[in-house]
């Protein structure tokens, strides 16, 4: 196929259908067209939230990202806040419910129900969808963006890049936006890696042996010269590779990124979250006859209570009083403050996100339109901003998806 087009959207994830529907509702005598590899769309909404799509958070701001500066995130997100967002989902029919962690989901439960609406708003707006159509190159002659892969070419005045970045590769996003986004003149951060990621553990971890177990906990960075600069409370998950859960994914990624600076930086789990290692060990110095174990169960799993006091070198029937001084204070250590031995991460195979990515500073954040290029357009994951779990990587879709839609054009 060939043909022209006014504008084309590379990319039919959240962000590619957010741009195409204001794109089409602001500029309704355009001809748009969205190209995306995939067979089947919507796989990465399809998936979100264990399949009912975290739509979105009540409580949304700049503190909740991470890769380029908080100032520059804000702009782009007060353009399209939560409220804004809640009522353009209600006005296709999506009622969201808000949960006790602040998380907003569909009343239905279902991510079906949130692709689909986006689906009916797409064509409402008479945007076209063709798949599975993989953009392989894209350059720029005489003033038009020329599209085109093994299916053929489009050429459109002005282009939407949307294209994700590398994370759940098995959905299309490989990554190939990058090296499209540097044919451009832009350059991708130093670092791009998996975030919002699963960690791994040694297989003989004994961590590894409680796959299963879920309970509140905090995790910590600590640099190599001991100060503790990031560090998150919430539920983990003890898995047989390692750890995962709401806690490891959002302090996955500033530990992935700590590392390449201070190879020393140490992560640390604390089980007790609130209790210091100076008052665990002034509870077990007061225990009397009873035992460390019995003690332990009060606040945490039996099962995760045994592991510990035998990490500890303890019998599960030592009582407090016959106790030594080092192992009150190992066992102290190993539940308030246990250094985590981490060999790496799941990849970008199970990771929710990518951090890095083009830099908003690369970008006209009141219109996402390249610095470098005129009529190209940014939105989405290939951004360099990630955020923490609970929808506001998917709120940052729909807002920089809003602000690129709405805006593509003008520069006719």
């Amino acid at each position: 196929m060939s043909e022209q087009v006014d504008i084309v959207i590379v990319g039919a994830g959240a962000a590619g259908l957010m741009a195409g529907i204001w794109a089409g509702r602001t500029h309704p005598g355009c001809t748009i067209v969205i190209l995306d590899g995939a067979r089947k769309l919507g796989a990465k909404i399809l998936v979100a939230g264990g399949g009912r799509c975290n739509v979105t958070h009540d409580e949304v701001d700049a503190n909740a990202y991470a890769g380029s500066s908080r100032n520059a995130i804000k702009k782009v997100l007060r353009r399209f806040d939560v409220p804004q967002t809640i009522d353009f989902f209600r006005e296709l029919g999506v009622k969201l419910k808000r949960e006790e962690t602040g998380k907003l989901f569909p009343t239905t439960d279902n991510s079906q129900t949130v692709l689909d609406a986006l689906f009916i708003a797409i064509h409402e707006s008479r945007v076209v969808i063709k798949h599975p159509c993989r953009v392989e190159t894209i350059r720029k002659e005489n003033d038009l963006f020329c599209v085109a892969g093994e299916w053929g070419q489009i050429d459109a005045k002005s282009l939407i890049m949307a294209t994700g970045g590398k994370s759940l590769p098995k959905t299309g996003s490989d990554g190939h936006g990058y090296e499209i986004a540097r044919t451009f003149g832009h350059q991708i951060t130093r670092r791009v890696f998996p975030a919002l990621v699963p960690l791994t553990l040694p297989k003989d971890h004994f961590i590894c042996q409680l796959s299963g177990l879920t309970l509140p906990t905090t995790i910590e960075l600590y640099s190599s010269d001991g100060k503790k600069s990031v560090w998150f409370t919430d539920s983990t998950l003890c898995t047989h590779f390692g750890l995962s859960g709401p806690s490891i994914l959002d302090f996955s990624r500033y530990y992935i990124d700590a590392k390449f600076d201070d190879p020393k930086a140490v992560a640390a789990i604390n089980w007790l979250p609130g209790t210091t290692t100076e008052q665990f060990e002034a509870e077990l110095l007061s225990l009397g006859r009873v035992t460390p174990l019995k003690h332990l169960t009060q606040h945490l799993p039996e099962r995760l209570s045994r592991m510990l006091c035998a990490q500890a070198s303890i019998e599960p029937g030592t009582r407090g009083d016959q106790m030594t001084r080092e192992q009150r204070k190992t066992l102290a250590q190993f539940v308030t403050r246990l250094e985590l031995p981490i060999t790496g991460n799941r990849g970008f195979t199970y990771a929710e996100v990518t951090a890095g990515g083009v830099p908003l500073s690369d970008i006209r954040l009141e219109t996402m339109e390249s610095r470098l290029c005129s009529g190209l357009h940014f939105c989405g994951e290939i951004c360099d901003v990630d955020g923490r779990i609970g929808g506001y990587n998917f709120q940052w879709a729909w807002s920089s998806g809003y602000v690129a839609g709405v805006s593509v054009g003008e520069e006719r």
